[in-house]
Parts: structure tokens; C-alpha cells; sequence
């Protein structure tokens, strides 16, 4: 688990407004010394190192509007390494901040979209999943004649946007876009990007109704991750094959997934993603007829992934797989805390499918009491939160 001491502070640029107008400028060795550190900052975020990306740039003093392209880099990095290590907040802060450099009149229309991609990370991350999808679609907009650099922002565009549009279920915009981005993958030759864009298309036909094909293209994605040395996408798509092969009725190969995935996490240092990987296990243990240790897993997950704000949906899910354990052993009061806590975090992510698993869940638990109309309220404010036809 990440430490929870202070990361380093960037000496980063203060808001644009006159104070920002200084005359000093970098030159000779200072852009030097700034490039070098932006470049092993780059690579450390590529190798999913964020701590030591952060530290490889806290030396670094960001130059001023004579240098403004450094500016925008330099506030590019930090974006992404604090977003990543669960920072969200002071993300969000500093790709704002990124954002209103880059509309200055120096900027290409490229620099602008980067920006708002990046915020748009920030934005869905705090789960303000509209705004986010706002800003994809203007990114892509600003990125449409970038070249080859445009391409490849605008798949990682789409592929972000896609997850928005799962969580709205809207599921013919999230498979269009999962598609669009594996093809500017494949069109510029990059396969992270294309295994993380497939992993998207997997998710998407799992939510439709067909884990077999969502396995297959799981499947490829996890060979692109591999080929490509990204472990912790490769991880979390063996997280993802777990949950389907459970799904296929396999929960032997399920079982081996996750504990593959749990290991890799743990061999990059994600400890979060290897508490989803202790998740899925929970859960996968709960239907087996195992409570007790479904129990076990559970709240294991919930101290490692604490409060991360950039984990919503998967506290929220364990709070459900916890909740339905305790109901198994007829714990019924102590299930009821797990569940509204569920229903809590998934009220702020904004998702009815998450909304309604909890409320489904409720009232299995006032149905197990006896309590059948409070039960099959529940069970209809479920159903209709999930209906697509209202008229």
C-alpha cells in the first residue's frame, strides 16, 4: 500500500493572473536539467513507478511563460502520477491549472486537448462522469489533426470515454468508442494502447449479456499487455478473466486467475489493484458456499483500499460481497451497515446498475426477515432504475 506520508511538493506554477508574468526565464542548463528530469519522470509513469516519477520531478523548478511548453509537461506529469497514486484532489488541482496554461495563444490545439483529457481523467476519477464525458468529446474534437500524436491521444480518449459511458449505461456508445480506440491503436502500432482498449470492448460485451466473447477479447488483451511488458494492465485484465471464468462456469480456472493477479499487483507495487484481485476472490468464495472466508477476504480488501477516492466502485462492491456474506450467516444487522455503506459510495459514482445492485441486496435482506413489502419495493425500485423503456 502506498505510504500515507506527504508527497513531495512540485514548485509548479501558481494560477495564471498578473503575479504569474514573471521576467526570470530558463535557459541554458535549467531547460536542460528540466527536460532530463521530464524525460525519466515519462518513463517512470510508462513503468507505473508514480512515487518515484513525483520524486524525479520535485527538483525540478517549472519555468515561467518564457518557457510555458516545460510548464505544460512538467504539470502533465504530476497530473498523472497524482491521479494514480490516489491523490485525486490535487490532480484535479493541477490539471486545471494545466488546462489554463494551454490556452494561451503559444499552445497548438493538440496541447489544449492533452489538457482537457487529462482533466477529464481527473473529473471521472471524482466521479463527475458528465463533465468528464464533456471534456473527452472536445479533446477529441482539438485532437482530430494532431497526426500521429493526435491518434494516439485520441484513443486513450475514446478508450476513457468508453468507461464513462459504461457507468451510464449506455452501452452502444461505450462498445463504439472501446472500438474506435483499438483501431487508432492498431493504426499507429501501439499495443499498451490497444490492450487497454480491448480490455474496454471486454468489459462492455460482459455487461451485454456475453462473457464468452468478453473472455476472448480479455484474452487479447492480456497477450498485448504481456508482449508489450505492462504488467499492471495485465494484472488487472487477469483480474477481469477471473470474474468471467466464474461467470463461464469455471470457478477452479476463476480462482487461479485471481491469485495470478493478486501476485503480479503485488509484484509492481499496486496495492490497490491487488485488493480488487482479493475482491474478486471474496466473491467468488461467497457464491462457492464459503461466507466465512468471503467474510475474511472482504474486509481484507476494505483496509488496503481505505479511503481511495479513485476506488469507488470497488469499495462499493466489496461492502456488497462483505454485506452478503454476513447475511449468510445470518448476521442481518451487520449487513445492513455493509449494504447502505454500499449504496452510499455508489450514490456519489452516479451508476443505476451499481444502484441497483444494492437496493437488490437490501431486499434479499428484508426478504430473509420476513418483511416482503419493504422487500419488494426494493426490488422495484431496482427493476426500475435499470429500465430502459419509461413511456
Amino acid at each position: 500500500m502506498e505510504s500515507t506520508t506527504e508527497l513531495p511538493t512540485l514548485t509548479t506554477l501558481p494560477p495564471v493572473s498578473p503575479a504569474f508574468m514573471r521576467t526570470a526565464a530558463v535557459q541554458g542548463s535549467g531547460r536542460a536539467e528540466t527536460t532530463v528530469a521530464l524525460a525519466q519522470a515519462a518513463r517512470l509513469i510508462e513503468a507505473h513507478r508514480y512515487q518515484e516519477a513525483l520524486e524525479a520531478l520535485g527538483s525540478v523548478q517549472v519555468p515561467n511563460i518564457s518557457a510555458p511548453d516545460l510548464a505544460l509537461r512538467v504539470l502533465h506529469a504530476e497530473t498523472w502520477a497524482r491521479l494514480y497514486l490516489g491523490d485525486v484532489e490535487r490532480a484535479d488541482s493541477v490539471a486545471e491549472r494545466a488546462r489554463a496554461l494551454s490556452e494561451g495563444s503559444g499552445f497548438s490545439d493538440l496541447a489544449r486537448a492533452e489538457s482537457l483529457f487529462r482533466l477529464g481523467c481527473c473529473r471521472l476519477k471524482l466521479t463527475r462522469v458528465t463533465n468528464a464525458v464533456s471534456l473527452y468529446t472536445l479533446a477529441l474534437r482539438l485532437s482530430e489533426r494532431g497526426g500521429t500524436e493526435g491518434d494516439r491521444l485520441r484513443a486513450q480518449t475514446f478508450e476513457w470515454r468508453s468507461r464513462c459511458y459504461q457507468l451510464q449505461r449506455e452501452w452502444e456508445a461505450a462498445e463504439s468508442d472501446a472500438h474506435s480506440s483499438v483501431e487508432l491503436a492498431q493504426q499507429i502500432g501501439d499495443g499498451r494502447l490497444e490492450a487497454l482498449a480491448q480490455m474496454q470492448c471486454s468489459l462492455v460485451t460482459e455487461r451485454r449479456g456475453d462473457p464468452l466473447l468478453a473472455r476472448f477479447y480479455a484474452e487479447r488483451a492480456r497477450v498485448l499487455a504481456s508482449d508489450n511488458g505492462d504488467q499492471q494492465t495485465e494484472a488487472r485484465i487477469l483480474n477481469n478473466l477471473g470474474g468471467l471464468s466464474y461467470l463461464l462456469g469455471e470457478p477452479q480456472v476463476a480462482v487461479a486467475y485471481l491469485k495470478e493477479a493478486f501476485a503480479l499487483s503485488l509484484d509492481v507495487g499496486n496495492d490497490a489493484d491487488a485488493a480488487q484481485a482479493v475482491s474478486s476472490l471474496a466473491q467468488v468464495h461467497l457464491r462457492c458456499g464459503a461466507p466465512q472466508l468471503a467474510e475474511e477476504q472482504a474486509r481484507h480488501a476494505l483496509s488496503i483500499l481505505a479511503e481511495r477516492a479513485d476506488y469507488v466502485d470497488e469499495r462499493g462492491n466489496v461492502h456488497l460481497v462483505l454485506g452478503r456474506a454476513l447475511l449468510d450467516q445470518e448476521r442481518e444487522d451487520e449487513a445492513m451497515k455493509e449494504f447502505a455503506a454500499a449504496e452510499w459510495l455508489f450514490e456519489s459514482l452516479g451508476s443505476a446498475s451499481h444502484m441497483a445492485a444494492a437496493w437488490m441486496a437490501q431486499g434479499d435482506l428484508y426478504g430473509r426477515k420476513g418483511e416482503l413489502e419493504a422487500s419488494l419495493a426494493l426490488y422495484r425500485r431496482s427493476a426500475e432504475a435499470l429500465q430502459d423503456f419509461n413511456f
